[in-house]
């Protein structure tokens, strides 16, 4: 396992600098898919896997000032532009491993989660871990500002069955780990499935 952290965060790490400037028209899709979680203003969010922290300002203005977000990513260089970008104000950034949360078990209200599947290194357990945080009835929601074929395309390769985020996959998958399937969407413009946490 700490090889593939070790993969991941040399990944980010080389990327962290320029990581907004490279994707700037995600904004809206980020926006749109905060607003899909429902937020309450009060509640308690982790962005999981947060990088520079795009999506911590919507979900700040979400949750209102009685809330609270957590920001959470293994790469130190990521968290670091977070803070240079002026995301530090919106919610505490933490360093920490999506797999194991330096967090009591229920204390969350839902988790923010763009991109971050693909970079789990045991996807099952993982978002079992998600689920470990989450209080039953609250929510996730696995993003990216763009659909599969889309981000495929974008890394000149083509979708496969066995795409962990297709819907006959990612559903069981999450069954299995501690969630429910509640909406499914792979569109062009973005990739959003929501799931709720299981009794």
């Amino acid at each position: 396992m700490a090889d593939d952290h070790t993969h991941v965060q040399e990944f980010f790490t080389a990327r962290a600098a320029d990581w907004d400037t490279r994707f700037p028209e995600d904004g809206p899709a980020f926006a749109s898919a905060v607003a899909a979680l429902g937020l309450r203003p009060g509640d308690v969010v982790l962005d999981a896997g947060c990088g520079t922290g795009r999506a911590m300002p919507e979900l700040r203005a979400a949750v209102g000032p009685r809330g609270t977000v957590l920001g959470a990513d293994l790469t130190a260089a990521m968290l670091e532009s977070a803070v240079r970008a002026g995301r530090a104000g919106s919610g505490l950034l933490v360093q920490a491993d999506a797999a194991r949360l330096p967090l009591r078990s229920r204390a969350l209200d839902a988790v923010f989660a763009a991109g971050l599947i693909s970079h789990l290194s045991r996807p099952g357990p993982d978002l079992a871990e998600l689920a470990r945080v989450v209080r039953p009835g609250g929510l996730l929601a696995l993003f990216h500002p763009v659909g599969r074929a889309a981000l495929a395309a974008r890394h000149g390769r083509r979708i496969t069955d066995g795409d962990l985020r297709a819907e006959p996959n990612l559903g069981p998958l999450l069954a299995r780990s501690g969630w429910r399937l509640v909406s499914y969407a792979d569109e062009d413009t973005r990739f959003l499935a929501l799931a709720e946490r299981t009794g």
